[in-house]
């Protein structure tokens, strides 16, 4: 292809901010075109995903691709700890270990003559380790440059610190309050973030470019990238205020459209939003299987034009590999890769020169496996019980950039802040309660009493890892908790607030965990503190689920004011919880969450794990 064409296709790539994107956008017809049918070529939901699309290109025609992505990183430098290390009892993750497994799949790419894009579907930054976070993410910005990430959606963390901060990762430039820590600059993303559906309110249009196109053997291959629509209720809204969050399927099909318009038959959804596989203990979910999936990606998905082939989602941080129907009845490959940089998927595509589509896609997830194994197949693990880490598997050139920061945090990740007598897990028990979410509840309780709290309650998307008795991050003894290790669990420096409700308004609360009641659409249990128990029915109507209400023994009094501490983002109706911004009186406590968790950890005796009995459910 011509020097001349290509440059044309760049400019194209940058198509949020013409006038002429815009006029394009709002007249493409939004209705799918129907394409020839798939073939599935045997795939079951138990295997790597397989689709054939029609008759295989004809001799010479054939052009093959190969896409790595990953979705959910969240700043995990580190190796994560607890089980969320951990794939299906693999240790994994930590990015100079991403490093060498993407170096390592590329070339088997190059091998098999197949060009490689790396990708990603949001969620890369927020809700970040202190390693990352101290310096507001630019690690890991720099990390994703560094590991080869070139094109990627935004997920609705991206927006934790609002729009300004997130185009500041992107273009570059120093921190507006704090700098650039690090003495040397911050570029920004060398990658591109895509944000079609997040438009400004004054135009209409993108805050960042809706689509990019990449030549794979001169045959175009389109990205879209979005977040799910339903950010802004589970994001700060101070830094949304000028934006829009716009529909997922017309936003897709819209763009979609503009790049038909331009040429391009095979395209790639980046989307962050996604689904799960369901399986029943103690059965353990294949990587790469897509065993009774459901998720709010499959209706998605059966409204997409049959162009989007493959479509990379994210946010639920589980992994699969799918062939779900899109709106021709023609099958797409829709992926995920867990979370933290635990899995990589590797997606081999094959395209028709002639007509530009895809013919075939199979996708597969790969561990990035960073442990050392025994003869008998079991992990290495050290004196302390943490798994030994397989020197051979770090990639130089991420460490170096990982100790650059390490070393600048150590100061105050290393801090030991308390002791816990065992390993305090985030995982959520049958009625929804987790261990960890009981003792941040203790804590923002004790936290509170001097405003005279009673009851707290905490989100449970807020609890963002376990507390492991063995971890030793600054080689600390084994029980021993740093502020680190805190971090970790609660990063997101919401304020700690106290409100009052009456009985009846706290009923109406809890009711609003479920689903159909106050326009809650996702169930969410809030983990309570001692002393405050209740049950609940999921069998029973909206609004008449919760029961049995009691603070001490003592039962709810309707009329009766109460003292409700939560944090700050709970009390704004994040998570849809629009009942807790009723309360009266509201007094926030000095500092942040995550000092509640550490005053507690801090305070006698070491901390044991929550009882997860607090909440009982009937149905």
């Amino acid at each position: 292809m011509s020097g001349p064409r290509r440059r044309g296709w760049r400019v194209w790539r940058q198509i949020a901010l013409p006038t002429l994107a815009f006029a394009l956008v709002t007249t493409v017809p939004v209705a799918p075109v129907r394409d020839p049918g798939t073939t599935d070529g045997g795939w079951t939901a138990l295997t790597p995903v397989a689709v054939s699309y029609g008759s295989p290109p004809r001799a010479g025609h054939a052009v093959t691709g190969n896409l790595l992505s990953f979705n959910d990183f969240h700043g995990n430098i580190d190796p994560p700890t607890g089980s969320g290390g951990l794939v299906n009892g693999v240790p994994a993750g930590g990015v100079e270990y991403l490093a060498t497994w993407l170096d390592r799949l590329r070339a088997q790419a190059r091998s098999e003559r197949r060009s490689t894009l790396t990708v990603g579907a949001g969620d890369l930054v927020g809700a970040t380790p202190l390693v990352s976070a101290a310096f507001h993410d630019e690690p890991t910005i720099e990390l994703m440059n560094e590991v080869g990430l070139q094109i990627t959606s935004v997920g609705n963390h991206e927006f934790d610190e609002g729009v300004t901060e997130l185009l500041r990762l992107q273009h570059g430039k120093c921190h507006p309050t704090d700098g650039c820590q690090d003495g040397d600059g911050f570029r920004g993303a060398k990658f591109q973030y895509l944000a079609a559906n997040v438009t400004y309110k004054k135009n209409g249009l993108p805050i960042l470019p809706p689509i990019a196109v990449r030549f794979v053997g001169g045959v175009p291959v389109g990205f879209v990238g979005m977040t799910l629509e339903g950010t802004p209720s589970i994001v700060n809204p101070a830094g949304i205020t000028t934006v829009d969050f716009r529909d997922e399927i017309e936003t897709a099909n819209r763009w979609g459209g503009v790049l038909r318009l331009l040429g391009v038959r095979a395209m790639v959804l980046l989307i962050h939003e996604g689904g799960a596989q369901r399986t029943t203990p103690p059965a353990v979910p294949d990587i790469s299987g897509c065993a009774d999936f459901a998720g709010a990606i499959t209706p998605i998905v059966a409204g997409l034009r049959p162009e989007f082939g493959i479509v990379v989602s994210g946010h639920t941080h589980r992994f699969y590999s799918c062939a779900l129907p899109n709106a021709s009845g023609a099958k797409s490959v829709v992926t995920s890769a867990g979370s933290f940089g635990t899995l990589i998927t590797d997606i081999d595509y094959t395209l028709d020169r002639r007509t530009g589509r895809f013919t075939s896609v199979s996708a597969r997830n790969v561990i990035v496996e960073n442990g050392v194994r025994n003869p008998d197949g079991t992990w290495q693990r050290d004196a302390e019980g943490n798994f030994v880490r397989n020197p051979a598997l770090v990639d130089p050139g991420a460490k170096a950039i990982a100790d650059k920061y390490r070393a600048a945090v150590a100061p105050i990740a290393n801090r030991v802040v308390g002791r816990i007598t065992a390993d305090i897990t985030s995982t959520a028990m049958p009625n929804g309660e987790s261990p960890m979410g009981d003792v941040i509840a203790d804590a923002q309780l004790a936290y509170t009493a001097s405003a005279g709290a009673q009851i707290a309650l905490m989100n449970p998307g807020g609890v963002r890892s376990s507390l492991t008795f063995a971890n030793s991050p600054g080689g600390e003894a084994p029980g021993e908790v740093t502020y680190g290790e805190c971090f970790t669990v609660q990063p997101f420096n919401n304020l700690v607030v106290t409100q009052t409700f009456t009985g009846a308004q706290l009923k109406d609360v809890l009711e609003q965990q479920f689903v159909g009641f106050g326009g809650q659409t996702v169930q969410r249990i809030l983990q309570p503190s001692a002393g405050f128990t209740y049950s609940y029915d999921t069998t029973r109507a909206p609004g008449d689920r919760v029961s049995d209400m009691a603070l001490n023994g003592v039962p709810i009094d309707p009329a009766a004011s109460y003292q409700v501490t939560t944090n700050d983002f709970l009390a704004n109706g994040g998570d849809g919880f629009t009942n807790l911004t009723l309360g009266a009186g509201r007094i926030t406590a000095p500092g942040f969450d995550v000092d509640a968790l550490v005053a507690y950890l801090a305070s006698g005796d070491p901390v044991a794990p929550g009882p997860a009995n607090r909440i009982t459910k009937l149905g």
